[in-house]
């Protein structure tokens, strides 16, 4: 019985510390992606700006993403 209760503690934690990580990664990942984007459109089109707006799309993306994944948490 004891090492049943162990057993969910240590599942659990091993949950949550995915889940953690998960939400540490959101933002960087969204920026990057942006920004990759944004240089992608930039030698495409020909400009200079675009990859600033997607660093500034993508961390935007990734506050939203975050903020949806730590609210379905607190179900």
């Amino acid at each position: 019985m004891a090492d049943e209760h162990r057993d969910d503690k240590i599942q659990s934690a091993a949950i949550l510390w995915a889940r953690y990580s998960e939400i540490a990664f959101i933002i960087p990942a969204a920026v990057v992606v942006g920004l990759l984007i944004g240089k992608l459109l930039d030698y495409w089109l020909h400009t200079h700006w675009l990859s600033i707006a997607g660093v500034i799309v993508g961390s935007v993306l990734g506050f939203v993403q975050m903020i949806r994944m730590v609210s379905k948490q607190k179900e």
